[in-house]
């Protein structure tokens, strides 16, 4: 397990795809599961881990994961996620080659959840949430972009449906139409950056997570690569529009 950030009330974990954030009725061990073990034995835990889980990545998503080690963190760190103050940023690599390549761009949808899927679109609909997200092109090539994506709503399934919405599915998700194959079972989105205040210290905290072994196999990744995300992340954070 590789541990992104850690210390008395925060943990921060990358979450391989394929793996549950938090068990389900499949009884597959879950990157929660993982945490508490960890906790337990480096620190010699006693009965129940107390471990506040904060936000989920999809199963076939990868990326960090960061978990409350304390209540009082729990509490102050989900009134952030629920104002939309956290900075969360994926990685992507999307089919087509987006209208606006430069700069950032605004994408305002709303979401209706069904089972196991979602349906994106411009106008609201009955039991519609509204959503949003920017996002900005990194590079492309022919049939495929590398975008980075900053969530200002926290949506199951959203990034997936809007992208597929139009017409640029996440390479590898294949439940949102993509033609694009990929290796093992993840897709190509990857949570790359976490931006938050620390709920005790009240300072500015950026985490980042490399990217995973199944991105390289489709794209390749040198160290400008990794400095241009991580300049795009700044720049995504020095932007006014913080949540809708």
């Amino acid at each position: 397990m590789n541990i992104l950030y850690e210390d008395n009330h925060l943990i921060a974990v990358e979450k391989e795809a394929g793996m549950l954030t938090q068990g389900d009725y499949s009884g597959d061990t879950s990157l929660m599961d993982l945490v508490k073990c960890h906790i337990k034995e480096k620190y010699g835990k006693q009965g129940q881990v107390y471990l506040g889980m904060l936000h989920r990545l999809d199963r076939p998503v990868s990326g960090i994961v960061l978990f409350a080690r304390t209540s009082k963190a729990a509490s102050r760190m989900s009134r952030q996620f629920r104002d939309g103050t956290i900075g969360k940023f994926y990685l992507a690599l999307i089919s087509g080659k987006p209208a606006a390549s430069a700069g950032w761009t605004r994408l305002d949808q709303y979401l209706v959840r069904g089972r196991g899927h979602s349906v994106a679109a411009d106008q609201p609909r009955p039991g519609a949430q509204k959503v949003s997200l920017r996002y900005t092109v990194l590079a492309g090539r022919e049939g495929v972009s590398l975008v980075l994506v900053r969530l200002l709503t926290g949506k199951k399934h959203q990034i997936r449906a809007q992208f597929a919405s139009q017409g640029m599915p996440i390479a590898g998700d294949a439940d949102y139409g993509s033609p694009i194959s990929c290796p093992g079972e993840g897709i190509m989105l990857h949570a790359c950056a976490l931006s938050f205040v620390h709920p005790t210290k009240n300072e500015n905290v950026l985490i980042a997570c490399p990217v995973p072994e199944h991105f390289s196999g489709m794209w390749r990744f040198d160290d400008d690569t990794g400095r241009a995300i991580m300049e795009s992340v700044k720049a995504g954070l020095d932007r006014p529009e913080n949540n809708i």
